[in-house]
């Protein structure tokens, strides 16, 4: 019988080491693939233009990875991947002193400005979550004309279909993030725990730069 209760001990064992090294790889997957840092400026802005804040963290992942120093092809800049036009007007705007595009790369001024622009698309758009998602990425201008063409929109409220590619699937990419992170990251904006940058994730954006800076030096 002895041997009978050391190879069930043993078989246990395994079966919990495998759940528990499943778990590990689950959550550290889901941390690297939907990270969240600067809680407190999200949280801080979300209050101000009443935005949601797991929609701003959002939409953070799927713009920039939670890169303060991104620049896209098309010169948006920072977390929130605020287009240089875009930057200039909420500058006036909300009377932001010294501005100039290389701040779009600091985070508060960066969520400041994306979390206002979200909060300017949802009063134009009547707080339809489609349509403020395809005016961010795809224009507010080409969003009103497309309400007025039947072919993408029946009743002028909502779009049946988006000409875009792009916004189309950038549509549906911000609205996953935004269920997964108001569920992994259910109470973070109750009371916000950590501040400033998420290490890990600074930690892979600094090893991609210096991967990337290797191959072009090579």
């Amino acid at each position: 019988m002895t041997w009978i209760i050391k190879k069930m001990l043993k078989s246990t064992i395994s079966i919990i080491t495998i759940f528990a090294f499943i778990v590990i790889a689950v959550y550290v997957y889901v941390k690297i693939s939907y990270p969240l840092g600067y809680v407190d400026l999200i949280n801080k802005y979300s209050d101000e233009y009443n935005v949601d804040p797991y929609l701003v963290a959002a939409i953070i992942n799927v713009e920039s990875r939670y890169d303060k120093e991104a620049l896209s092809s098309k010169e948006a800049r920072g977390l929130m991947q605020i287009a240089p036009v875009t930057g200039q007007w909420a500058a006036e705007t909300l009377e932001i002193n010294d501005f100039n595009l290389e701040k779009l790369f600091e985070p508060e001024v960066n969520i400041k400005i994306g979390t206002w622009y979200l909060k300017v698309l949802s009063d134009e758009f009547n707080n339809n979550l489609q349509l403020i998602l395809a005016a961010y990425n795809g224009g507010s201008g080409n969003v009103t004309k497309w309400l007025k063409n039947v072919e993408y929109s029946k009743d002028g409220i909502t779009l049946n279909k988006v000409p875009f590619k792009e916004t189309e699937e950038y549509i549906q990419k911000v609205e996953k993030n935004l269920k997964i992170y108001r569920i992994v990251y259910k109470t973070q904006f109750d009371k916000p725990s950590f501040y400033g940058e998420n290490n890990l994730i600074a930690l892979i954006h600094s090893f991609k730069k210096v991967i990337k800076n290797l191959v072009v030096y090579k």
